[in-house]
């Protein structure tokens, strides 16, 4: 098989939560192979300042200020990339958020936010793309960057509601791929879940430690391999489907080491 990302270049690709982590590296590897990225996230300054350092590369990124959680937002942020870039080729369904509290007496203000950005502002994005792909007679290519979360429920304090969201992307992508085939259309959908990654640290000093530790004896992936896992994806050639992708360090830490010690 050959791998290539040539049909993309000078393409539009929208990528959500483009700010910090995952959705940073994947817009910024998206640009280096010369895609037309719109960065969709509501830290504007902080792609702004991705934006400046990928100045000069193959492709470009347009970062707009963008709530996940509110559908307004998301369909100013298409209509922009309809009138001043053109058809959206690829969807990268990035954002996500885990809220801490529970279920036996949860925040119902948590729950909703994290359903709203993780799997209601996804739905949104992916009507959007599609729409305008259909509109455009675009074979184009969506990747919902899902979790291991989203077909294991983890014994972890504080999850609560994070892995029902996931586990509706899990859902949500299969049913897509079934809607899609029954059109008979050749847009692709990947269902993509990373195992621990070393994304943004809190502020917890021993926790950073223990963190850079795991990163440093590579029993956590970086934000950089979901990117290359991105680029492979879209990379088949157009008959060829990559439908799901797990991609997790060989050797990982146990999740007891990520369970705050009580001092």
């Amino acid at each position: 098989m050959v791998l290539s990302m040539d049909r993309w270049v000078g393409k539009v690709a929208v990528v959500t939560g483009a700010s910090s982590g995952i959705g940073a590296a994947i817009a910024e590897e998206l640009v280096k192979q010369g895609v037309k990225v719109v960065g969709l996230a509501r830290r504007l300054d902080r792609m702004e300042a991705l934006a400046k350092k990928l100045s000069g590369k193959k492709g470009k990124l347009y970062p707009l200020k963008t709530d996940i959680s509110k559908e307004e937002d998301i369909l100013n942020a298409f209509k922009w990339v309809k009138e001043n870039l053109g058809p959206v080729h690829i969807l990268i369904n990035n954002a996500g958020i885990v809220g801490q509290t529970n279920l036996t007496d949860g925040d119902t203000e948590v729950w909703k936010n994290i359903f709203n950005v993780n799997v209601l502002g996804l739905c949104i994005a992916t009507r959007e793309a599609i729409r305008d792909m259909k509109a455009n007679n675009v074979n184009g290519h969506i990747i919902h960057i899902n979790s291991i979360a989203g077909h294991q429920v983890i014994d972890f304090p504080g999850l609560n509601v994070y892995p029902a969201s996931k586990f509706a992307v899990t859902a949500l992508a299969e049913t897509l791929r079934l809607e899609l085939l029954n059109m008979k259309s050749k847009i692709k959908i990947t269902n993509l879940s990373p195992g621990p990654v070393a994304t943004e640290i809190g502020q917890d000093n021993n926790m950073k430690d223990l963190m850079q530790k795991f990163i440093d004896d590579k029993q956590m992936i970086e934000a950089d391999n979901i990117a290359d896992a991105v680029v492979y994806a879209l990379s088949t050639p157009p008959h060829v489907q990559i439908q799901e992708l797990t991609v997790r360090a060989v050797i990982e830490p146990k999740l007891t080491d990520f369970i705050p010690k009580s001092t």
